[in-house]
């Protein structure tokens, strides 16, 4: 049996940072957890878009949209994507949509909100750097767990067994 980010709270106190409240749960998947890989984008997924087409095995992507509420950077096309590539979650600091086929995916993920408008391909954006928001700096090559309780990130991968 998995734990839950409570119990990894409670496990690993020292070693967790905890992410404020925002996001809403819209996968497949209520429990996630692996190496972070960063994307900072605004408005724009098209480096989203190459990330979710390469190998993902034991990754997790964390999406730094700037909080933006006007475009979505992840819908049903590139969330299967990152299925057939093996990512175990996707965590976006904007919003996503196809909500009702992203629910049956087999992936995690995350978001502040739904939008039904897709973004402008213009390929920009910046791809493993440290992104901060929702109160944590996330740092490629860090650790995320997530689940419906909430977010954490550790330096280093937690026993979850």
């Amino acid at each position: 049996m998995s734990m839950t980010t409570p119990d990894l709270c409670d496990a690993f106190p020292d070693r967790v940072r905890v992410a404020d409240p925002i996001f809403r749960c819209y996968g497949g998947r209520n429990f996630f957890g692996g190496q972070i890989v960063t994307v900072k984008c605004f408005e724009d997924n098209s480096k989203v878009k190459e990330l979710v087409g390469a190998p993902g095995k034991g990754k997790v992507l964390i999406v730094d949209g700037g909080g933006s509420l006007r475009r979505a950077l992840l819908g049903d096309q590139l969330a299967s994507q990152a299925v057939a590539n093996g990512w175990e979650g996707i965590l976006i600091n904007g919003c996503l949509r196809d909500v009702q086929i992203l629910a049956s995916l087999d992936i995690g993920v995350q978001a502040l909100a739904s939008h039904p408008m897709k973004t402008e391909k213009r390929g920009l954006g910046d791809v493993d750097l440290p992104v901060t928001f929702a109160g944590v700096t996330f740092l490629p090559g860090e650790w995320l767990y997530a689940d419906t309780n909430g977010i954490i990130v550790s330096p280093s991968a937690l026993d979850r067994t």
